[in-house]
């Protein structure tokens, strides 16, 4: 038993004080040790730029939910997770192509520069509904019968 009455038992206590040194050991750390404070700042910074990303595909940048049932909403948030695991394996997919044909071109690719690609990017994603599937005029090159051209 952790408590009795509302009050901590012996145990509850020891728990609490472990968790006190525990946090206060991170704290220092957090002062003294400049890349343990990089690390930190780092994961929260790719945490935050998923946020933005979510944000910004939840319903077209607005961020609201629209339901007036529950279910609903919990329907909305729900696929959120799947389409935004989609949109970072699209954008990576095709970021490693990017790389690759850079590559091939003979351009120099720096592994240093490369941690700075995010696979959160969202500036090419249309979440307003506006599409064009107007295809360039160009001669069609497909085998087939011409009636199914």
């Amino acid at each position: 038993m952790l408590s009795r009455d509302g009050n901590p038992t012996p145990l509850g206590l020891a728990i609490v004080h472990f968790g006190r040194l525990h946090k206060t050991l991170h704290v220092l750390s957090y002062i003294d040790d400049e890349s343990y404070r990089r690390g930190i700042k780092g994961q929260t910074s790719l945490q935050e730029s998923r946020h933005a990303l979510g944000r910004y595909v939840f319903h077209g940048k607005r961020g609201e939910l629209r339901q007036r049932y529950i279910e609903g909403m919990e329907d909305q948030l729900g696929e959120l997770g799947p389409v935004l695991d989609c949109i970072t394996l699209w954008n990576s997919v095709y970021m490693d192509g990017a790389l690759d044909q850079l590559r091939t071109e003979g351009y120099l690719v720096r592994g240093e520069s490369i941690v700075y690609l995010s696979p959160f990017a969202r500036k090419h994603i249309n979440v307003q509904g506006h599409y064009s599937f107007l295809l360039p005029d160009r001669p069609d090159t497909r085998p087939g019968p011409s009636c199914c051209r």
